[in-house]
């Protein structure tokens, strides 16, 4: 099958289209029902009458904004009428909704005149945050957004005229410094004088390219004086007329810094590239086909020629997914009246930032692993780069407070942490712990090198997580640090140049009873695992990473010869922590003990019980077996039971807990309540103890890979001092989150 009847059995796939509605409150009693509609709905209703404000506080419309299109302009199909245009604005739909947790509803409005679409839009306000107008020919446009923008008090924006202009002046910002030019200096051309193209013009201006440097052209030719005082022009258009001789669009390029496409496919040769002036920047933006092709582009010239289209399957895609989502994140969570002209550039500035930050290996991973580093290549970032949320959201919400628009502030620490939480349950629960990390970095080595490490080490520096230590050769540490564009100079110890002796000592009189000679000591602190343990024992480092490149149990060997377990604790023990929408569990042992006994149980219960407290949660402990309370004894279900009776007898447990019982038992509040109310537990567990190693593994990854579960770790538990073993193949985040940890480790 071809690409449409592909989108076509994907749309049609039951149920058609791709949006629905779902409800966010609990509807299983009779009491919910009475809570959503009557007869407990009067009382909002009521508050919002005696207070119209209220109803961002008890309905869903500072969360909603109402995708519009009449239909008259739909990308690539042209004036296809309201009902056909619905798959599109679904789709806007659907893109909301995953990168910026929005809920739309779509709006096909069957009215060509521009007086009858603007009111049946305005008549709509109560219902929406914002509007979305979307697929509206041109000169109509401008003209409806200007009079709902002016009448009504939530934001309106017309992404097909702002989204162009604010991506693509991210990228023409960093363009201009890659090739050593100066915005206020550049000369631009555009191909297209249509909605995009002149809304991206004046935005270019709101950026800072001067008004007499923009050079625009339709399908007559260049937009000149001339042309304007024989009536040729819109009065939108008129704006950018320059007082030049009539001439095309080759005309116009000759000694151009900047090309701007938003026309047609194919109109620019490699000739009109070669008259452009030195190291040039070319958008060719028409979609699907390009105004010159990538390849076509690039081989023109032998200088630097910076290139962005539109298409995915080039580099530097100007994509308005990078935009709109995150603009009205930003302008409703501020309570914006509009999204103004400042709120526009604080978009653009964000992005145009993000792009020069170290880029995600998720995201390297979501585009074949090409490399995503600040240069000619890679001038915005990519559209599912989570960060966009962070960066650029917060950045809009602080220009709406700045230029008056809005009616609210936003503490930019908190709102970070709430849209993070949009984002799933384990960055909200890591985010507790990188701020504490952040309130008292501490020194935490890693005990190994690598493209990763030098990234996650440069992480923690930059966000004053960690203070990192590299273990490894130090021209090859910088030679990647540079290779990989970071600027920043990690404190490094090299087992090859540094003077180890002291460490040597200190592993030999810790191991001499081990079977450790003075000379084995020398020759161990030159392995990056032992060095690093010893300089955590010694004190001349809080914290320790390790494990990247090596399998589990041999990266923990080290740390556990070398460091130990901690004063009145035995055992060891890995907890990975598991995030659900609305749920967070604490499983162990996931990574440790193969086969514990009912002490082991124990001493791992209380380890994972007290990392939970270090996630600002209180432990609620289930000792996991086959059995429910003693309905089947055997050794087996024995040793859960009476690691659950010690624990509970012990008075220095301050966390309930309770066990032998099943998976279900622990984490279903009806069972807990209901078949065994004298549990225990009189909420759900959030800390699952497994039976063995085994059992927790296998438990944990399936609930991962199968049930939509977040994972952070295995988190090394019980060590005497902070030490935690990565495993093969973590990304950086997993090393910067596991970091985290321990400073938070080393703090207390």
């Amino acid at each position: 099958m071809g690409l449409d009847e592909d989108a076509l059995e994907y749309h049609e796939r039951d149920p058609p289209g791709k949006i629905e509605i779902s409800t966010t409150k609990p509807t299983s009693t009779q009491r919910d029902l009475s809570l959503a509609y009557s007869p407990g709905v009067a009382a909002p209703c009521e508050a919002i009458a005696e207070d119209v404000g209220d109803a961002y506080r008890y309905t869903t419309k500072g969360n909603l904004v109402g995708v519009v299109s009449d239909g008259s302009a739909v990308l690539g199909l042209g004036d296809i009428g309201p009902t056909a245009s619905k798959p599109v604005m679904e789709g806007k739909g659907v893109l909301f909704k995953r990168f910026a947790d929005i809920d739309v509803f779509d709006l096909e409005v069957d009215a060509s005149d521009p007086d009858a679409f603007v009111e049946h839009v305005a008549a709509l306000e109560p219902t929406f945050g914002g509007i979305n107008l979307e697929d509206i020919s041109a000169p109509e446009c401008f003209e409806i957004e200007e009079r709902l923008r002016e009448r009504l008090s939530i934001p309106v924006f017309h992404d097909d005229q702002h989204g162009t202009a604010i991506i693509s002046g991210a990228a023409l910002a960093n363009a201009a410094d890659i090739v050593g030019k100066d915005l206020a200096d550049l000369s631009v051309t555009f191909a297209g004088a249509g909605a995009a193209a002149l809304a991206t013009a004046r935005f270019y201006v709101s950026l800072g390219v001067p008004r007499e440097n923009i050079t625009m052209c339709d399908i007559d030719g260049v937009l000149t004086t001339e042309r304007a005082e024989a009536g040729d022009l819109d009065p939108y258009s008129e704006a950018f007329a320059q007082d030049r001789p009539p001439g095309d669009l080759a005309d116009a390029m000759a000694g151009a810094d900047a090309f701007v496409g938003l026309s047609v496919g194919g109109i620019v040769d490699e000739s009109m590239v070669r008259s452009m002036a030195e190291n040039p920047i070319l958008f060719a933006m028409a979609n699907p086909e390009p105004e010159i092709g990538y390849q076509a582009a690039k081989h023109a010239r032998d200088d630097t020629v910076v290139m962005a289209t539109g298409r995915s399957d080039f580099p530097n895609q100007v994509n308005n997914v990078l935009g709109f989502p995150f603009i009205f994140r930003g302008a409703l969570d501020a309570g914006a009246t509009e999204i103004n002209e400042a709120m526009k550039v604080a978009a653009a500035e964000a992005l145009a930032d993000l792009a020069r930050q170290d880029v995600p290996d998720a995201v390297v991973k979501a585009y074949d692993d090409e490399p995503l580093q600040f240069g000619p290549e890679y001038i915005i970032p990519k559209p599912l780069d989570h960060r966009v949320l962070f960066e650029v959201a917060p950045a809009v919400a602080r220009a709406a407070v700045e230029s008056g628009a809005a009616r609210r502030d936003l503490d930019r620490e908190a709102y970070v942490e709430r849209l993070e939480a949009r984002l799933g349950k384990s960055r909200e629960m890591m985010r507790v712990v990188l701020n504490k990390a952040q309130s008292d970095p501490k020194r935490v080595v890693l005990a190994e090198d690598g493209d990763r490490m030098v990234r996650a080490a440069y992480q923690l520096a930059d966000q004053g997580i960690a203070e990192p230590v590299l273990i490894g050769d130090t021209r090859e540490i910088l030679r990647t640090a540079d290779r990989l564009g970071l600027d920043f100079a990690p404190e490094i110890v090299d087992p090859h140049e540094a003077e180890l002796a002291p460490y040597a000592d200190e592993l030999y009189r810790r191991r001499k009873r081990k079977g450790v000679t003075r000379r084995e000591a020398a020759d161990l602190v030159r392995n990056g695992n032992y060095l690093g343990s010893t300089m955590l024992a010694m004190g001349d480092a809080d914290a320790m990473l390790t494990g990247q490149t090596h399998h589990y149990p041999s990266a923990l060997r080290a740390p556990l010869q070398v460091v130990g377990t901690a004063p009145g604790t035995e055992y060891a023990a890995g907890v990975t922590m598991l995030t659900f929408r609305n749920r967070v569990l604490f499983c162990a042992d996931t990574s440790v003990n193969q086969a514990p006994d009912a002490d082991v149980l124990a001493e791992v219960t209380r380890h994972a019980a007290d990392l939970a407290r270090r996630f600002n949660v209180e432990p609620r402990a289930a000792l996991l077996s086959y059995s429910d309370f003693g309905s089947v004894d055997n050794e087996g279900t024995r040793k859960p039971r009476a690691a659950a009776d010690r624990l509970r007898a012990d008075p220095d447990v301050d966390f309930p807990v309770d066990g032998e019982m099943q998976a279900d038992t622990a984490v279903v509040e009806e069972m807990l309540t209901g078949d065994y109310d004298f549990a225990e537990l009189e909420e759900p567990a959030n800390v699952l103890v497994f039976p063995n190693l085994e059992a927790g593994n296998v438990a944990s990854k399936l609930l991962q890979r199968l049930g939509g579960a977040e994972a952070v770790g295995p988190m090394l538990a019980g060590m005497d001092k902070p030490v935690h073993v990565l495993q093969r193949g973590d990304e950086v985040k997993d090393i910067v989150n596991l970091a985290g940890v321990a400073v938070v480790d080393a703090q207390d």
